[in-house]
């Protein structure tokens, strides 16, 4: 979803798609496309849906799907998806502008939509060549970061269609019991600290917050910048959207925002470090500070929604390990998964006992 040479990779194998089928699909649903053979590239990015850059003549789009075999229940869901996306770019701009969904999967072998290509700097472990990185940088990134978070959590979720589509009574309840189950269908080792982890958060489980539309996938690698770092002009991966706990959000979002002084298990489990190691990027204290501030929100009890993302974090590792351990996906960045697992699971534990943030 950022610039196609830096972004892109040929599609690997085992994830082609029907290129003629596809091109019949487009052309036949969506007006104005103009005529020339479809060029099919993959974005390298991610761990769990399969996302394609398309092109025919000088239009471009963006596909999605879910991976390849079988796929663990409720998860993947492509129209729920296109749905909350065509819900939320009129009132969100970062979020794109979602063209089609299909359930036919005749054409590519799934359901799947296409949507709006936008274009940007997209920032994962190191910043593009042509930029002359300083402190200042990193921390006007982070307010961005900040301050997109609490716009999203602005919204009101009742003029939306996430409204009928979501229930946040009970929200975190049914979150802790749904991961904890996901877990175990997808259990293939005996984690340590797993069982007294499980227990300690449906034993602690905070009073719940005025509700509020929930990224809960938000993380640096998902947004895009423009070229001068002034706005955030997109925001990726909206499959588990949905209406729920806002400091959830902030958890997750905290699980994945790593700074210089972390162990090596969080800093080097998915690969190198993220650029938010660098100097000037926020801390998760300045970031959950900054929050805390610009939105108003009592951040009190953050300890154990970090706590519970650092889990759900290790249950999506451990549902792609399940995944490459069937042979579901011959991918080999997950032949590991399950060390990352368990230092997951054991640095949740520390989090909980700790009772802070670092």
């Amino acid at each position: 979803m950022a610039d196609q040479t830096t972004e892109t990779i040929e599609v690997r194998k085992g994830e082609e798609l029907d290129k003629q089928r596809l091109a019949d699909f487009i052309t036949g649903n969506i007006p104005s496309i103009p005529e020339g053979k479809l060029e099919l590239k993959q974005f390298a990015a991610g761990h769990s849906n399969l996302t394609y850059l398309v092109k025919i003549g000088d239009w471009e789009a963006v596909l999605r799907r879910p991976p390849c075999g079988p796929v663990a229940p409720k998860a993947h869901d492509m129209e729920r998806e296109y749905r909350i996306l065509s819900s939320l770019n009129p009132v969100f701009s970062a979020a794109p502008k979602p063209y089609i969904f299909s359930d036919d999967s005749t054409i590519i072998g799934s359901p799947f939509f296409l949507m709006e290509r936008r274009n940007g700097v997209v920032l994962d472990t190191e910043f593009p060549a042509n930029i002359d990185y300083k402190p200042e940088l990193g921390k006007k990134i982070s307010e961005l970061m900040v301050d997109q978070l609490v716009a999203l959590h602005q919204i009101d979720y009742q003029t939306t269609e996430l409204a009928t589509m979501t229930k946040p009574d009970g929200f975190m309840e049914r979150q802790v019991a749904g991961w904890i189950k996901r877990y175990e269908r997808a259990e293939t080792d005996d984690v340590k600290d797993v069982g007294i982890l499980t227990d300690w958060l449906q034993n602690h489980i905070p009073a719940s917050q005025e509700p509020s539309i929930i990224h809960y996938d938000y993380k640096l690698n998902n947004a895009m910048f423009s070229a001068d770092f002034k706005e955030m002009t997109g925001l990726f991966d909206w499959e588990m959207t949905t209406v729920g706990n806002p400091l959830a959000d902030l958890g997750a979002a905290m699980s994945y925002w790593i700074q210089s002084d972390d162990p090596e298990i969080l800093k080097r489990g998915l690969g190198k470090p993220p650029v938010t190691v660098l100097d000037g990027f926020y801390t998760r204290k300045e970031f959950l500070e900054a929050y805390a501030e610009k939105s108003g929100r009592d951040i009190s009890d953050i300890h154990f929604y970090l706590t519970f993302a650092y889990f759900k974090l290790a249950v999506i590792c451990q549902q792609i390990y399940y995944r490459y351990k069937q042979g579901q996906t011959k991918d080999k960045r997950f032949a590991h998964f399950d060390t990352f697992v368990a230092n997951l699971i054991r640095y949740a534990w520390e989090t909980a006992k700790g009772g802070g943030v670092k």
